[in-house]
């Protein structure tokens, strides 16, 4: 076998092992799409390399030549719809089926000129080019990328390059053989098909680890979300909240907090059943999260209990907050309910002292929320500040009802 050859044969193999490592991807979390498309991608990309072998075996001809030229474009097509559904960015449809027949009739055209033709090299090598471009376009247009995000549309960019090399660089290694069945021979092929290996592996590697990046995130954002509101469950509220607590100190922004809690939750779920306290529970979680602006947190920390963290709100502001939460809520009709029946909430606010940690800040919202339960519920209450104790003879929570 010649050195070229030997590099086919490890291409083959290769093609193959990312072809299962992506539909591995695919078998743990079937949400994610575009490992579909890449080891679809891949499987295509190993009959490229068989039509090599055939040639090289059986001797030319246009069919297979054809054959070689069009599944491998095809599998960058392919490629380039995964990289587009893992990015969330429209497929360059109408521009692939453009490209597609265009540079399959090119290509049938070039089989008659002579093999050493820098403009038959030119021909052949530039619908690749521009197919490994629209990739790296592809990533490019992502709103949000991480730094693995951006290696990836440069080697991406790097290996369209490479493609428009080609045409360049044959001729420095004494061409593409004088018949197709010698091209697998000849010191370019082996020069072709190891820097075409270096890009193929080195994109298929990082786009399993950034796939692997988004499963694990995926898995991480979902133990930090209750399944039924859709919000932060309470260990994922207070690690956002320690964060936000964090950048609140370096900026020297007020923090609030509000806590709230569903009046007479239990009567529900005993008189209308769970399937009406589960929707009255996603009706407030919807209407927290509409409520809320870009910098705030919330989150369900208890059975009927919700938190609500406002950076940048002090506790004349989180307290007009509460109040309008409280009000606008009690007015909403909840599907399932009777249209007479309206669900209220009891509210305890609290401003952040200085050095608070979020759980202290918990607490003394949580004590105003039990003031408001007990001073008949359907209110806002505030907690003093840190350095005041509450006056459990008094009741001593300010009423702001």
């Amino acid at each position: 076998m010649t050195g070229a050859g030997f590099i086919l044969a490890i291409n083959l193999f290769m093609a193959g092992l990312f072809a299962a490592s992506f539909g591995i991807v695919v078998l743990y979390d079937r949400r994610r799409q575009a490992a579909r498309w890449f080891a679809f991608s891949y499987a295509v990309g190993m009959s490229t390399i068989l039509f090599e072998f055939a040639i090289a075996t059986l001797g030319a001809s246009a069919i297979l030549s054809l054959a070689a030229f069009g599944s491998f474009l095809a599998a960058l097509a392919i490629f380039n719809i995964g990289v587009a559904r893992n990015y969330s960015v429209p497929v360059p449809w109408l521009a692939m089926s453009i490209l597609v027949p265009i540079a399959l009739i090119l290509c049938a055209f070039t089989l008659e000129m002579p093999r050493q033709s820098f403009t038959r090299m030119l021909a052949y090598q530039s619908p690749y080019f521009i197919m490994q471009a629209m990739a790296a376009g592809l990533v490019a247009q992502a709103r949000r990328r991480k730094p693995l995000d951006n290696l990836l549309m440069v080697l991406l960019a790097l290996s369209a390059l490479q493609f428009l090399s080609k045409p360049f660089l044959f001729g420095a290694f004494g061409g593409a053989g004088n018949t197709p069945d010698l091209y697998i021979t000849t010191s370019y092929a082996m020069f072709s098909q190891s820097m075409g290996t270096v890009f193929a592996m080195a994109i298929a590697l990082m786009l399993l680890v950034i796939l692997v990046r988004d499963v694990l995130f995926d898995a991480d954002e979902r133990s930090q979300t209750d399944s039924l509101s859709g919000l932060l469950n309470r260990g994922g509220f207070e690690m956002h909240a320690e964060k936000m607590l964090h950048d609140a100190d370096k900026h020297g922004m007020p923090v609030s907090l509000v806590i709230a809690d569903l009046d007479h939750f239990k009567s529900i779920n005993d008189n209308f059943g769970h399937s009406a306290g589960d929707t009255v529970i996603v009706s407030f979680s919807t209407f927290l999260r509409s409520a809320m602006e870009p910098h705030h947190l919330t989150g369900r920390v208890g059975g009927e209990e919700f938190a609500v963290l406002l950076t940048g709100a002090n506790l004349v502001s989180a307290r007009l907050f509460a109040e309008n939460a409280r009000s606008a809520f009690s007015a909403l009709a909840i599907e399932g309910l009777p249209p007479v029946k309206r669900v209220t909430a009891s509210f305890g606010v609290a401003e952040r002292g200085s050095g608070e940690s979020i759980r202290d800040l918990m607490a003394r919202a949580d004590e105003a929320l039990y003031i408001a339960k007990k001073s008949g519920r359907d209110c806002v209450k505030i907690a003093p500040r840190p350095e005041r104790r509450w006056s459990d003879e008094h009741g001593a929570a300010v009423s702001l009802g």
